[in-house]
């Protein structure tokens, strides 16, 4: 019976792989393809002679090293600005009692009820009105902290024993000092999962930089590929697959090296 449940277990396993990684398939064997070869049906899975300067000519069909640059600059910036905010409030919702801890913290989860897109309007008028139209600042700044991650992080922080707490107290430790140099560590997974799902998310971002630019200055990746969906009248989905590659390839190697994390950061091992 073990046996027929490891089977069994394996082959869902299996089908779920097939099912998330058949788009990344698919989207590889197109961006090899000419454009011929992507109109034929049914489809062929292996080019039959790889066109990788079908990369290059996506690359080149915009100011592409621009837009790259721009994407990991928000990027990293609305990550260093999350992490200054969610780490300190993450850990007074986690291990102080306070009047109102419960409302606030209550407010926090709201937020994360609340699409974006709702409230975009005013606040698009209000970084207009500081004249952060098509800047970087204008893409970071709505985004400094992270209602998921003060969830998450201040989660990761209950489970820390109050002994630990109260024995670096005891040796006047200050409460900086104790989230530095204590705490921090031992969220790690956590710190790493919020920083993966942060970076993901505003990376593949589309709809936030499309509102806030109206030029080149500060569009990213994203909106570089929307602009190379056709040319002349016909859909380029070879060259547009090879850019939805280079898109996506920093997404994959980051997760690459943080997946192990991400698996400790939702599993509690308790502390040794």
């Amino acid at each position: 019976m073990n046996s027929v449940l490891k089977i069994v277990n394996v082959i869902g396993l299996l089908i779920l792989v097939l099912i998330f990684a058949l788009p990344y398939a698919w989207m590889i064997s197109t961006s090899l393809k000419t454009l011929p070869e992507t109109m034929i049906f049914p489809p062929d899975w292996i080019p039959n002679n790889p066109q990788w300067q079908n990369f290059s000519q996506a690359w080149n069909s915009g100011p592409f090293l621009h837009y790259f640059m721009n994407s990991v600059l928000i990027a990293v910036g609305i990550l260093i600005l999350q992490m200054l905010t969610i780490i300190p409030a993450a850990y007074a919702f986690a291990r102080f009692q306070f009047k109102g801890s419960g409302i606030l913290f209550g407010l926090v989860m709201v937020t994360l009820m609340i699409p974006s897109q709702l409230i975009f309007l005013p606040v698009y008028l209000q970084l207009s009105s500081w004249n952060m139209l098509n800047t970087h600042l204008g893409l970071i700044l709505p985004f400094a902290s992270s209602a998921f991650g003060i969830f998450l992080l201040r989660q990761s922080f209950k489970q820390v024993p109050e002994e630990l707490i109260e024995a670096a107290r005891l040796d006047k430790a200050k409460e900086w000092k104790i989230m530095w140099k204590l705490m921090i560590p031992m969220a790690r997974p956590a710190l790493i999962t919020i920083a993966l799902f942060s970076f993901i998310s505003h990376w593949n971002d589309y709809f936030w930089p499309l509102v806030m630019t109206t030029n080149e200055t500060a569009r990213t990746l994203p909106l570089g590929i929307a602009k190379i969906r056709q040319t002349e009248g016909v859909a380029t989905w070879n060259i547009l697959m090879a850019a939805n590659l280079i898109l996506v390839l920093p997404i994959l190697v980051v997760f690459f090296f943080a997946q192990r994390s991400i698996i400790k950061a939702f599993v509690y091992n308790g502390v040794k």
